[in-house]
């Protein structure tokens, strides 16, 4: 876990210090000089609960949630280049228990955007998207078996369309029909296991290997998404982001849906609240259960199959932005 951490420090490190001095000059009066605009928050949530003779009960926990958040737009006439790197990982400890990963994302977007002029809000436009997580995740309180690791899995949405927004920056619905879709799946174990979609190993019948897993899964279809945010009220914002995927070739129609809504309410410049939800469906991720035969005690895996995912998020914490 400790190599992924210095990793994430590195990374967030070099893409905040590489921005040109240029980024911080305010735009241009001239509408046909190109424009820069960048900005860099770093946030950190922390939650902690202490009993001490409590008759009620409960048990002594702390949390913390630290995430950065860099993006650069740059704007050229009818041009548009706008890229976003997104970064979080969180930890909780309760008492008598061992760390446990409440979060972990790390994230590049990128899309380009030509519109033919200024009187239309259609663009033609080119999107990249990467996802992956920096440390190894486990079905908790299991911790000998890791269901996910960096790259285990890693996506890659790379695809061309159209994209509609008045007003691009707040709102934008974008529809490609041919969206490039891989899957990662760098871990031997997970691979041969056919976690995440990939083809799976096989085995004869004494359970030799014949053929190991596939790290790379591949798919070709149609990515919808839309993207809102607005101030609703006075020092509350909202934040919108719905994407939908279903791929031509394997089982047309079963779309992976990925939802996620998140309202920041604002204290001051560098006090704020965070109120979210992620709702998630891949027919790809299977989960599984832990199941303890009764007769052997032995403790085996049950496949559940696709689930809905969802995560609720609720925390308080500074905010800093560069």
């Amino acid at each position: 876990m400790h190599r992924f951490l210095f990793f994430f420090v590195i990374l967030l490190t070099q893409f905040a210090s590489a921005q040109p001095d240029s980024l911080y000059f305010k735009p241009a009066l001239n509408p046909n000089l190109p424009v820069w605009k960048n900005k860099n928050t770093a946030g950190l949530d922390i939650n902690e609960v202490a009993f001490v003779n409590w008759n009620s009960g409960g048990s002594n926990s702390i949390s913390g949630l630290i995430g950065v958040n860099s993006s650069l737009r740059y704007e050229y006439r009818n041009f548009i280049w706008d890229s976003n790197l997104s970064a979080r990982y969180g930890l909780n400890k309760q008492e008598d228990q061992e760390f446990r990963k409440t979060d972990d994302l790390l994230e590049i977007r990128s899309s380009l955007g030509f519109r033919k002029n200024k009187r239309t809000n259609w663009y033609y436009s080119a999107r990249f998207n990467f996802k992956t997580q920096f440390a190894n995740g486990y079905n908790y309180p299991n911790t000998s078996n890791e269901i996910s690791k960096f790259m285990a899995p890693g996506y890659l949405f790379l695809g061309g369309g159209i994209e509609y927004g008045k007003n691009i920056d707040k709102f934008s619905m974008y529809f490609s029909p041919l969206t490039l879709k891989t899957t990662f799946v760098y871990d031997e174990a997970l691979s041969d296991s056919g976690a995440f979609g990939v083809v799976p190993a096989e085995y004869n019948a004494d359970g030799d290997l014949i053929r190991s897993g596939e790290r790379v899964r591949k798919e070709l279809g149609i990515l919808l998404t839309s993207t809102y945010e607005a101030e609703v009220f006075e020092n509350v914002k909202i934040r919108n982001l719905m994407s939908f995927y279903t791929d031509y070739i394997n089982d047309f129609g079963n779309v992976d849906i990925d939802w996620e809504v998140v309202f920041d309410f604002k204290v001051n410049n560098f006090v704020r609240a965070t109120l979210g939800s992620h709702l998630r469906y891949d027919n790809d991720i299977k989960i599984q259960k832990e199941v303890v035969n009764g007769d052997t005690g032995d403790s085996e895996y049950v496949d559940l199959g696709a689930r809905v995912q969802w995560k609720q998020l609720l925390g308080v914490g500074v905010v800093y932005e560069f």
